[in-house]
Parts: C-alpha cells; structure tokens; sequence
C-alpha cells in the first residue's frame, strides 16, 4: 500500500496487482456536464484562464470528486498547453473549438520550432499539479497528461480542428524529414513536460494520441507510435520511491494493440470499438488495460449503463489489470445521474471478479 494514499486500488490495477473491485475513472470528468464546473468556468472568463489558474484547475479537478467516489483524479488542463508555451499563441474561438495565431505553415516556422522551457513557460501547470496533490490529501491518486506528438502536431500544422488532417497529412508524405523534425522537438517537450508533472506530485501519466488512428498503418508506425516509445522510454518511472504507471491511449488503435503494449508501457487505453476480453487476450499478459463504455451509454437509462457495465466486466473476466473507463471523453450532454449510476454499477458488479 502506498503508505500517503487512502486509495491506492487505481494504481494497483494499473502495475496488475489484486485489488478488491475495478477501479475507474472518466475521461474528461471534471467538464462541462457538471454544473458546478460551468460556473467555475464562467467565474475564470475562459477556458484558458480556467487552465491557468492553478487555484481553479484545483477546484475544478476535485469537483468530480466530490460528487461521486471516483478512483483516480486527473489535473484538469488540455493538450495544447505544450504547443501554446513553444509560441504558437492558443486561443479559442466561440464555438469553433481551439486555434493557434501562428500554425506551423512554412518551413521557416517548422525549422524555427524548439522546446519550451517547461519551468517557466509551464509553470502554471506544476503549479497545479502540486496544488491538487496537497488539496486531494491521499483521497485518490492524481494523474498527469499530455498529448502525443502526432496529435499535438496535427493541431500545430492544421492550426486548428481538422476532419481530414489533410494539411498535416500533406506535408507528412511530402516533407517527411519537415514532419519528424516537428514530431522530435515536440517528444523531447512531452518528456520533459510529464517529467515535471512526474516530481510535481502526478503520480500516473497518460499520453493520449486522440488523432493516431487517422493514420494509415504504415504512417501510425513511423509517425506516432515511435515517438511515444521515446517518451515513454524517457519518463521517471519512480517518484519517492514509488512505482509511476503510465497509460498509452491511441483513439482508433484497436488494429495496433500489440505494436502499443510493447512500447514499454504499463497500460493501454481502449476506445469502444474493441472488445477488451479480445483485448486482454492479445496483450493482457504484458500490459494493464484502460477503457471502455462508449460514452453515449451514458445517455440511456441506469439499467441500460448496468448492462453495458456488467458486459465489459464479463469480456474482461476475472483478475485484475482493469481500470474501468470511458472509450473516449464524457459527452457535456450527460446527465450527472448517469455518471453516479456507472460509478455505482462498476463498483457493485466488479467485485465477483477480483
């Protein structure tokens, strides 16, 4: 037992040691379905300012938590902090979702690209890390995060959303060297970047690669999957002399799960597309699993959230190596309800397993 932690069963789950139930947590859970957080996020004027305040990425990160017995927390922040602090001047506008003033469009821009300095340029993120491990006080652990290069770098290419990366999926094909280089100043930020939140007091990690399954399969083998491995072969492993997991998520990466569980990660994270039994099969002797209720279950009745609970608990079987999640992160338009009855249902039905 990590001897600070109350409830250490999330990072048990995640090193695949026994624990009494299934440990989960949601993605996205501290976010616009809770009342509570809109009017956080009113009270901070932006989205930004929310994000860099650390006094309310706390309050806003414990907000879940207060409401229902989650195992996990995580710091309350976006992806694009890491692109924002290397210059590209994040902004978002009024429901178009994020932009970036100077997108990486030319070659000058793509050569000039370095590393932010995290200790400053981040600072407001540690920050945060270290507010919300004091504020948590042993309740749960606290995850930190990033995103991978691939999908910050989409983003930092197209300078914005995209339906089709066809900006960024151009200059990949085209300028494969331009691409790398993008992909190795941004890997080398990421390390650095989890290695602060790391001794900032995350005490897991999760690199999430939400555009790696826009890839082709040739493309997700050289342009994301190998800078994950770096990253992840460039992390603390250990924090006070304790283990730090660290969870790999590629939406779309069903096709590649093996190729994921040999990067030397300790988890796996899996959108809905894929049955975890199939899963678990395929790589649960090397790696914990992540995942995997489609989020639009959470719209049905709490009979329905049961069912479709209890399925992937079946698919799953008994043991441990499971940490319960969403295949992806929960929709603004989901009633608090429902989310109490998926918490509810995941510790009540998980037990017969462990």
């Amino acid at each position: 037992m990590n001897s600070k932690l109350k409830n250490d069963t999330f990072l048990r789950a995640l090193l695949r040691q026994p624990t009494e139930y299934t440990p989960l947590w949601m993605m996205r859970q501290a976010g616009r379905y809770l009342p509570e957080y809109c009017a956080t996020r009113k009270r901070a004027g932006s989205f930004l300012n929310l994000c860099k305040s650390p006094d309310m990425a706390t309050e806003v990160t414990l907000q879940p938590l207060d409401r229902f017995p989650l195992d996990a927390a995580i710091l309350f922040s976006d992806i694009l902090t890491v692109p924002d602090a290397m210059g590209l001047g994040l902004y978002f506008a009024e429901g178009e979702g994020p932009k970036f003033e100077r997108p990486l469009h030319s070659e000058a821009a793509i050569k000039a690209l370095r590393a932010p300095d995290i200790g400053s340029d981040l600072r407001y993120v540690t920050d945060a890390v270290s507010q919300i491990r004091k504020a948590l006080d042993g309740r749960v652990p606290l995850i930190g995060f990033s995103g991978s290069p691939w999908t910050l770098s989409c983003y930092m290419v197209e300078g914005g959303s995209s339906d089709d990366y066809a900006r960024v999926k151009t200059l990949m094909y085209t300028e494969p060297k331009l691409m790398h280089h993008i992909l190795e100043v941004t890997a080398q930020a990421v390390t650095q970047y989890l290695n602060a939140q790391i001794e900032a007091g995350a005490q897991a990690v999760m690199i999430f690669d939400s555009w790696g399954g826009a890839l082709s399969h040739y493309a997700y083998h050289e342009f994301s999957l190998p800078y994950m491995q770096r990253i992840v072969g460039g992390l603390k492993r250990e924090h006070d002399g304790v283990k730090v997991p660290v969870i790999v998520f590629t939406k779309g990466g069903g096709l590649w799960i093996e190729s994921i569980a040999d990067i030397g990660c300790d988890a796996v994270g899996l959108d809905w597309t894929m049955d975890i039994g199939v899963a678990r099969q395929r790589v649960g002797h090397k790696v914990a699993l992540q995942g995997n209720l489609d989020p639009s279950v959470l719209f049905a009745t709490p009979e329905a959230i049961r069912a479709e609970t209890e399925r992937i608990l079946a698919s799953y079987g008994y043991g441990s190596g499971h940490v319960f999640n969403l295949g992806h992160g929960i929709s603004q338009f989901t009633d608090p309800e429902n989310a109490a009855a998926l918490v509810q249902a995941v510790h009540e039905l998980s037990r017969k397993y462990h």
